[in-house]
C-alpha cells in the first residue's frame, strides 16, 4: 500500500466525504486520473467512502447546526456535485415537524433582534430576507410571518 493510498484513507476516515471532495484532495496530492478512480472504487469497496452516507451527515449537520433551509443544503449538496437522487434522499434526514420549529425560533429570534424596527412590515421583510439567505421557502416563512 502506498503513501497515496494510506493518506487518502485517513482523509476519508477522518469524516464523511462526497466524491468530488476525494478525487479533488487525489490531484492536489498529485495523483493522475487513473490513479483517483482506481482509489475511489477501492474507497467504495472499503465503505470508506459512501455518496449517500455523506449527503445524509451533510443535511443533518448543516440543519441542526448551521440552521440552513431545504434549499441552501440542496444547492450546496449540488455544488459538491453529490447526486439528485442522493440529495432528494437526505432531505429526509429533516422531519417536517423540526424543520418547522427551527423555522418559528428564527422568526422569534430575528423578531427580537429587529424590535428597534418600529415598522411592522420593514420588521418582517428583514426576517423574510434572512430567512432566505438561510435557504427557507417563501411560502414557509410568509405563512409563519402571520403569526407576528
Amino acid at each position: 500500500m502506498n503513501t497515496l493510498s494510506l493518506s487518502i484513507e485517513q482523509y476519508c476516515q477522518y469524516q464523511e466525504r462526497c466524491h468530488q471532495q476525494v478525487r479533488d484532495k487525489l490531484y492536489s496530492l498529485g495523483a493522475n486520473t487513473e490513479e483517483v478512480e482506481c482509489l475511489i472504487a477501492t474507497l467504495i469497496e472499503k465503505d470508506l467512502l459512501n455518496e449517500q452516507r455523506f449527503a445524509n451527515a451533510y443535511t443533518r449537520g448543516h440543519f441542526i447546526n448551521k440552521k440552513w433551509g431545504r434549499i441552501k443544503i440542496k444547492y450546496a449538496l449540488k455544488q459538491l456535485k453529490v447526486s439528485d437522487f442522493c440529495i432528494s434522499k437526505s432531505m429526509k434526514e429533516i422531519k417536517d415537524q423540526d424543520y418547522e420549529n427551527v423555522l418559528k425560533g428564527l422568526i422569534e429570534k430575528k423578531n427580537k433582534d429587529y424590535k428597534a424596527t418600529a415598522i411592522a412590515w420593514q420588521r418582517k421583510a428583514k426576517i423574510q430576507q434572512y430567512l432566505l439567505q438561510k435557504g427557507y421557502e417563501n411560502e414557509l416563512i410568509k405563512e409563519q410571518l402571520l403569526f407576528i
